[in-house]
C-alpha cells in the first residue's frame, strides 16, 4: 500500500519526509524505502508470485511528488519486482475530494494514464468508477488495463455479471454517498451500503421464497415504500404499491435536484427497474383510505407515507415570505435574492447548495479541476496548482444559514462529506450562524437574538428546514378502526429524523424478509 498518505507514501513525498539519512532528502533517497520493501518481498515470494503495488498516481497535497517523479518511480517499481500497478489518488489529508459524489466519474484518468505510459506492467484505475461503460472506456482508450472497484460491489455484488450479460440498467449503482461504508469505517462500525443494506449483513437478510404468497398493500412510493414493495414481491408476495402523487420517488425526487447529486438518478432508476422486474402493481395519484385497504383485498399493509416539513411556532410564520424546503426543492416556488434558511442540518445545506447552483447538474471534470485547482499537467508538486485560490464565484444569492444549537454549523454532517459541503458554502460566502433564537418574521425579514443581541436579517424569503413530522394519519386510522389487520410502519412515517434514506431502506428491506 504505497498511496493515500500511508507510511510508504509518506517516505516518497517531501511534505512528510524530512529525514536526514539515506531515506530522506533527494528523490532517490525518498523512494529507497518502498523499493527496498518491494525487492525484499519479491525475493521472499519468488518470481512466480503476483505482487501488486498500490502507487499514488497523484498525491493532491502540497509537497507531494510531481508527475515526472511519479513516472520515474513507476519504472523503478516495475524493475524492483511488481507484477501489477494499482493506482491510488490523493491523501486522506488532502483538501481535494477524491471519492465523494461531487467528484466526476473517472476524474483521475489523467493521473492513471501518466503512470500507464511509462510501464509495461498492467495498470489498474480506481476511484469514482461505478458504471460499466465508464470502466470499458478507460480500458478501450488505453488509459488502464484493468479497473478496480470497491463501493460499487457493495452496492451490487452482481455488478460484473450484469455487465457481462449486457444488463447495466439492472445494476444497483453506487451513488458515492459514503454514508454506510466510509462513514461507518471512520466511526468503527460495520461496513454496509445505503442502497444495499444486505452488504455486510447477508446472514441477517436470509428471507427465502414463501410457500404461500400474501396480498400486500404498500402505501407510499418513496425509498422505503419502493424497497418494501419489490423485496416483498421477490419473495413471492403479490404487491400493490400506492403513491398519492403522480410520480414515484418521494424524498429522492428532492435529493436528485441538488447540484452534483445526480447519482440519485441511478438510485431511483434501479428502484423503478426492480418494481418492474418483480411485477409490482403501481397505482399513482391514488391515496387509499383505510376502508379501501381493509375491504378484504389485502392480507397485510405497509405504511410508508413519509414525512411533512415541520412548521415552527414563530410569530409571523404565516407570512408570504415563508417557504419550506418542499416548496423550494419540489414545487419550484420562486425564491428571492436574499434568503434566510432556518435549520442547518443536511436539508438546510441541500437547500443552500440548490440555491447557489444549477439544479440537477452532474459533476463536470473541467469545472471540478478549476474549482479545486488541480494541475492535470502534473508539473506541480502534488498535482496542485501553486498559488491557486479556490474558486469563489460571486454569490448567486445572499444566504444566511441559521441554527438554534450553539455548536459549529454543519458539525453533524457526514464524516467523509461534511467538510466538502462546509467548504463549498464558505467559498460562496454563505453566512452561518449558530445559537440563534427566532423572535418573529415580518416585512423587514427574520428577527433573531444571538448572544442576547437582537438583530434583523433582511430576507426576501425565509425557508424552513427545521425537521420533519411523520405522516401517520392513515396508519392511525387503520389501527383505530381495523385493529385485526396486520399493519407495519416504516421509513419517515415511523421515524422522522432528517431525511434518512439509509435507515428507511434498511428497515424496508428487513421487513420484506419477514412478511
Amino acid at each position: 500500500m504505497g498511496s493515500e498518505g500511508y507510511l510508504i507514501n509518506q517516505f516518497t513525498a517531501p511534505a512528510t519526509n524530512d529525514r536526514k539519512d539515506e531515506f530522506g532528502g533527494s528523490f532517490e533517497n525518498r523512494i529507497r524505502f518502498p523499493l527496498e520493501i518491494l525487492e525484499a518481498v519479491r525475493q521472499r515470494v519468488g518470481k512466480d508470485f503476483l505482487v501488486i503495488y498500490r502507487i499514488s498516481a497523484v498525491d493532491l497535497v502540497d509537497g507531494g511528488m510531481t508527475g515526472e517523479e511519479t513516472r520515474t518511480f513507476a519504472r523503478l517499481v516495475q524493475k524492483a519486482g511488481a507484477g501489477i500497478l494499482n493506482t491510488g489518488t490523493g491523501w486522506h489529508e488532502s483538501t481535494i475530494p477524491t471519492v465523494a459524489h461531487v467528484v466526476p466519474r473517472a476524474a483521475w484518468a489523467y493521473a492513471v494514464k501518466n503512470v500507464k505510459e511509462v510501464v509495461t506492467l498492467p495498470v489498474i484505475a480506481s476511484n469514482r468508477i461505478n458504471d460499466p461503460q465508464v470502466a470499458e472506456d478507460l480500458i478501450a482508450s488505453g488509459t488502464a488495463d484493468m479497473v478496480s472497484m470497491a463501493r460499487p460491489l457493495l452496492a451490487d455484488p452482481a455488478f460484473m455479471k450484469k455487465a457481462r450479460l449486457g444488463q447495466p440498467e439492472k445494476i444497483n449503482t453506487c451513488i458515492a454517498c459514503n454514508q454506510a461504508c466510509l462513514d461507518h469505517i471512520f466511526k468503527h462500525q460495520p461496513v454496509s451500503c445505503l442502497v444495499n443494506p444486505r452488504a455486510g449483513h447477508e446472514i441477517e437478510f436470509a428471507g427465502s421464497k414463501v410457500v404461500r404468497g400474501k396480498k400486500i398493500a404498500v402505501v407510499g412510493g418513496g425509498a422505503a415504500g419502493m424497497n418494501a414493495a419489490f423485496n416483498a414481491a421477490e419473495r413471492g408476495h403479490t404487491v400493490t404499491l400506492f403513491e398519492a402523487s403522480d410520480e414515484l420517488g418521494g424524498q429522492l425526487l428532492m435529493a436528485r435536484v441538488i447540484p452534483e447529486k445526480t447519482e440519485f438518478d441511478q438510485m431511483l432508476r434501479y428502484f423503478l427497474q426492480r418494481l418492474a422486474d418483480e411485477k409490482v402493481e403501481v397505482r399513482l395519484s391514488h391515496a387509499p383510505t383505510a376502508a379501501e385497504l381493509c375491504n378484504g383485498a389485502y392480507d397485510e399493509i405497509v405504511i410508508a407515507t413519509g414525512v411533512r416539513p415541520r412548521r415552527l411556532d414563530i410569530p409571523g410564520i404565516e407570512h408570504e415570505k415563508v417557504l419550506d424546503y418542499v416548496d423550494v426543492l419540489h414545487r419550484s416556488r420562486p425564491v428571492g435574492n436574499q434568503v434566510a434558511i432556518i435549520g442547518a442540518g443536511g436539508i438546510g445545506f441541500d437547500v443552500a447548495e440548490f440555491l447557489l447552483g444549477e439544479p440537477h447538474t452532474p459533476p463536470q471534470i473541467d469545472r471540478f479541476i478549476e474549482e479545486y485547482g488541480v494541475d492535470v499537467s502534473l508539473h506541480e508538486a502534488g498535482g496542485l496548482r501553486q498559488g491557486h485560490k479556490r474558486m469563489e464565484s460571486p454569490p448567486k444569492r445572499g444566504i444566511v444559514l441559521l441554527q438554534r444549537k450553539k455548536e459549529r454549523v454543519g458539525a453533524r454532517l457526514a464524516v467523509s462529506t461534511g467538510w466538502i459541503r462546509r467548504d463549498r458554502l464558505n467559498r460562496h460566502h454563505v453566512k452561518m450562524l449558530s445559537g440563534v433564537e427566532y423572535r418573529r418574521i415580518d416585512d423587514l425579514g427574520l428577527h433573531v437574538s444571538i448572544d442576547g443581541i437582537n438583530q434583523v436579517i433582511p430576507a426576501d424569503n425565509i425557508i424552513i428546514c427545521a425537521g420533519q413530522d411523520s405522516e401517520r394519519d392513515l396508519y392511525t386510522a387503520l389501527r383505530e378502526h381495523y385493529p385485526a389487520i396486520p399493519v407495519h410502519l416504516i421509513g419517515g412515517a415511523d421515524q422522522a429524523v432528517e431525511l434518512d434514506a439509509m435507515r428507511a431502506i434498511d428497515q424496508a428491506t428487513r421487513l420484506a424478509t419477514q412478511l
